[in-house]
């Protein structure tokens, strides 16, 4: 495409993160027009179910469903995502390249260490990327990222502030299902979490986020700032 630039940007540790979180949103934003980007930082090499071809074409199925404008990895070693600056740099470099409004990392309070070591490098990334004489390797121009919000994959936590995705919950479901290595069990199928009605756990979550401010369906985020509202006080 010939504009690299979007508007939002999320982070994963691995192919399905940011589509357990916040595929809703991510469908409203795109039916509004929005250039949303999804950048995830492993392969999933060590997923105990699947491989890495088969990771990527689902990666590329769900990221057609849900019509985003960049799906990409940065094939950082899957449970291999602690902080060190080639990573960082990185990942600045995606921020600088594709310059979002607004990033997205998983909830850093999860059971699996590389969702919260995910958070923690995209919030460094996030600050580099904007400090001017900091170098990335294609010496891309610095770029201030205006918004950090946080995803939830694993667990229940109260959101600072919810979105609406009653009307997508439907491509939701769908961009999570092309996840089949992940979420089916089969007679080949290594018993994990995911296997175990996980699918059917996130839609509960939803529901109750959506139960809490009048909806049937919304998504929870994070937020280490204050939320601006600039429209919408009242719904309109």
């Amino acid at each position: 495409m010939g504009n690299s630039h979007l508007q939002v940007l999320a982070f994963g540790a691995h192919a399905d993160d940011v589509e357990i979180g916040m595929a809703g949103t991510i469908a409203k934003l795109t039916s509004e027009g929005k250039r949303v980007g999804i950048c995830d930082l492993t392969d999933a090499d060590l997923s105990s179910n699947g491989n890495v071809t088969l990771r990527k074409e689902e990666a590329s199925h769900a990221a057609k469903v849900l019509d985003v404008s960049l799906r990409t990895s940065l094939a950082f070693p899957d449970r291999g995502l602690f902080l060190n600056g080639e990573y960082i740099r990185a990942i600045a470099q995606v921020i600088r390249t594709h310059k979002p409004q607004i990033v997205f990392a998983p909830y850093y309070e999860d059971r699996h260490p590389d969702h919260g070591n995910c958070a923690s490098l995209v919030e460094e990334a996030v600050f580099s990327a904007g400090i001017r004489k900091y170098q990335t390797d294609g010496n891309e121009s610095p770029h201030k990222v205006e918004r950090v919000y946080f995803y939830m994959i694993n667990g229940f936590h109260k959101p600072d502030f919810t979105i609406d995705i009653s009307q997508f919950f439907d491509k939701k479901l769908a961009a999570l299902r092309a996840y089949k290595s992940q979420f089916e069990q089969t007679d080949q199928t290594f018993a994990t979490p995911l296997v175990n009605g996980y699918i059917e756990t996130v839609e509960a979550r939803e529901r109750m986020f959506g139960k809490l401010v009048g909806v049937t369906y919304a998504e929870g985020f994070k937020t280490k700032v204050p939320v601006l509202l600039k429209r919408d006080l009242i719904g309109e």
